[in-house]
């Protein structure tokens, strides 16, 4: 079954629903037994770590769809839904960290997972080391005898390196002694363009409020692990209270069954928006991993199935008044945090207030783009006359 037809019939079972084809949305704290041997047959299903309908928190046929859903097209064995994206990364770690354990992080991840690795990780005694993103199979020499992370996100936030995967993965796992977990931050691709369990990644982060949810209106974030890391994850999830509300679930769910649709024409578009910045003079360089003269781009083409509509530009050297004057005026282009919605975005960024060990060479003002679903035509339209803006304010 191609991944395109999973999104429309996973997770869904209309025979036990009255016919209806939707799942329905389960709000829902207490869950009552009818007879004790039920009570006493749900808590033993519970501590097996059996999925069921056991407390609100522990999850509902609204979250199992989900779930499901994620798994059918990002495969690993199960899937466990968060309130946000961040949520899901701080427990992921969490569930794998102790005091006195080490994490090896790319330099380029999301600037919230290096917040919380420099924070809350180092205030109980996790020592994190951050890693240049290009080191490959180079990743065995900074394996230690306590590491139990190692982290990866492809493309890397604000500059979109590629990352060799499979080489990192195959040698962490050769250098460590066990129990090494490589994870990975697959929200860029989604589980519908890149399919990290193939890779070698043990368990596979998704900030669903970008891609999956597709409408810039809900929170919500999702980890899938293999069968081996599977109980680390959902105990520890279990134990820190995680989970998300009905609702949210639910658009999340809905939105994902549109996702091969959307995510084809936030690539295309995304693809025509870049390939006429390259030609303006004041972009210095065009950062998009789908675009063959990208550094990364045959590490993408290797390893994904397909590009999104997220992707970075440096400036020439401009004033800051010259900035202003090329965004603030945009039409069809909103300055705002997150993406993966149906509008386009535009955000300035410092890479280097993100790194430790690769600085950026670039001294132009980064920015970085989400391309949506409008015609791509007027986006660039839009784009061309805050050029002139930015020209004529220089």
């Amino acid at each position: 079954m191609k991944d395109e037809t999973k999104l429309v019939v996973a997770g869904r079972d209309p025979e036990s629903n009255h016919g209806i084809v939707n799942p329905p949305v389960y709000h829902a704290s207490t869950v009552l037994h009818p007879t004790l041997a039920a009570l006493d047959d749900s808590r033993k299903r519970r501590e097996q770590g059996e999925r069921g309908v056991f407390y609100g928190r522990r999850g509902t046929p609204t979250t199992f769809s989900l779930e499901d859903m994620v798994c059918a097209v990002e495969g690993g064995y199960r899937c466990q839904v968060y309130p946000s994206g961040l949520a899901a990364v701080a427990a992921s770690l969490l569930s794998f960290l102790k005091a006195g354990d080490h994490v090896l992080m790319s330099d380029a991840v999301y600037g919230p997972a290096r917040r919380f690795s420099n924070g809350l990780a180092a205030r109980l005694d996790i020592a994190t080391t951050f890693y240049d993103p290009a080191i490959g199979a180079g990743i065995a020499e900074l394996v230690q005898d306590n590491t139990r992370i190692v982290y990866v996100e492809a493309p890397g936030t604000a500059t979109f390196v590629m990352q060799d995967i499979p080489a990192i993965a195959e040698a962490a796992h050769a250098a460590s002694s066990g129990g090494l977990v490589v994870m990975m931050d697959n929200t860029w691709a989604s589980p519908l363009y890149c399919k990290p369990f193939e890779l070698g990644v043990d368990v596979s982060i998704q900030a669903g409020t970008k891609y999956i949810v597709g409408h810039s209106d809900v929170m919500i974030g999702t980890a899938c692990a293999t069968e081996a890391a599977w109980p680390e994850l959902e105990a520890t999830s279990s134990m820190l209270g995680q989970t998300a509300g009905p609702d949210d679930v639910y658009l999340a769910q809905r939105g994902m069954r549109t996702l091969s649709v959307r995510l084809k024409q936030h690539w295309e578009n995304g693809l025509a928006v870049a390939d006429w910045l390259m030609g303006q003079d004041m972009v210095e360089c065009v950062m998009h991993p789908a675009l063959p003269g990208d550094p990364g781009h045959a590490l993408w083409k290797r390893d994904f199935l397909g590009a999104s509509g997220l992707f970075g530009i440096t400036l020439k050297p401009c004033p800051r008044s010259a900035i202003a004057a090329l965004v603030d005026d945009l039409e069809l282009y909103g300055m705002g945090a997150s993406w993966g919605g149906y509008e386009s975005l535009i955000l300035p960024t410092d890479p280097n207030s993100m790194r430790s060990v690769t600085p950026w060479p670039h001294e132009g003002q980064c920015m970085r783009f989400h391309i949506g679903l409008e015609d791509p035509g007027d986006l660039i339209a839009d784009l061309a006359d805050g050029f002139k803006r930015l020209k004529a304010a220089m």
